[in-house]
């Protein structure tokens, strides 16, 4: 088992940096073989040289890329790259991309998830106010603006909503030219960030092939209900299960969360290799996922 990951060698600055060391060195601690990639193609030309370091594998050998969120193309070039050398990145490129671009997961989530509306133009934004109430919550297809407060993601009136889907369509890394209108929901919480958005009680699943290999909570830091009972835990299990099981991903990163009534509902899913782990225990996910491989190999 091969981690390829996009660490990088001098102190982090920035949480995403910090994450990938972190998640990097937990792989090696589990006992996975870990090959250091160049964030960027350009240092080395195309995807091959950026694998030039690793020796060709004997037998077909399940690989999981640790690093930021790459464009389609970048991933599909590498995945190539890797299967050339006998390494199977865990997602294919179309498995990759149905995990995170909203508009390609959402179909397949009805149900679980609040009502939203993919908007393919900034014109349209009027299309969303037809069919969802304000006030409504505002995301790329990609990302979201959560870290940027409640103004930044949240509309109360068409002004507002028109301002920041105009601003997401200038985002290509956060929208990919799609911008996502959603039903608003109260998500239970007793904190709120610095720019007051409130930290809903929110878990993030990493499921592999059918089974859970890691749960923890969503938002850094100390919150009264940060702990799931073992029947809290089982519904969110559940949720992320059946989440997987309509996604057909081997490995996906689903987010979960409970309303002030209690219920729970799917937040979003993403490529677990690039979601960034929360607060789930890195060591415990890594020999899990190890395990879950060895067990699915015999």
């Amino acid at each position: 088992m091969i981690v390829l990951s996009e660490a990088t060698v001098h102190s982090p600055r920035t949480l995403s940096e910090q994450d990938n060391q972190q998640v990097t060195r937990a792989a090696a601690l589990a006992g996975w073989r870990v090959y250091y990639i160049p964030n960027d193609f350009a240092v080395c030309e195309h995807a091959d040289n950026a694998l030039w370091h690793i020796p060709e594998q004997p037998q077909e050998t399940l690989t999981v890329w640790v690093g930021f969120i790459p464009s389609f193309e970048r991933y599909s070039e590498l995945y190539a790259a890797a299967a050339r050398k006998n390494l199977r990145l865990v997602n294919s490129p179309q498995e990759h991309i149905r995990a995170q671009e909203f508009d390609r997961f959402y179909p397949l989530l009805l149900g679980l998830t609040p009502e939203s509306v993919t908007l393919t133009n900034p014109e349209d934004w009027p299309e969303s106010v037809r069919s969802l109430p304000f006030p409504v919550f505002v995301r790329g297809a990609v990302r979201s603006r959560k870290a940027d407060g409640w103004q930044a993601c949240v509309a109360s009136n068409s002004t507002e909503l028109q301002a920041i889907v105009t601003s997401f369509f200038k985002s290509a890394y956060q929208s990919r030219g799609k911008v996502i209108v959603r039903q608003l929901v109260q998500l239970k919480h007793h904190r709120v960030t610095e720019q007051g958005f409130p930290l809903g009680r929110e878990f993030r699943v990493i499921v592999f092939r059918g089974q859970v290999v890691g749960c923890g909570y969503y938002w850094e830091g100390h919150d009264p209900d940060m702990e799931l009972s073992s029947a809290e835990a089982a519904e969110v299990h559940r949720l992320a299960l059946l989440a997987a099981h309509r996604l057909e991903i081997p490995l996906l990163a689903v987010d979960v969360g409970q309303l002030t009534d209690g219920n729970w509902i799917v937040i979003e899913v993403n490529d677990a290799q690039f979601a960034g782990i929360s607060q789930i225990p890195a060591l415990g996910l890594w020999n899990a996922l190890a395990e879950a491989v060895t067990n699915g190999t015999k």
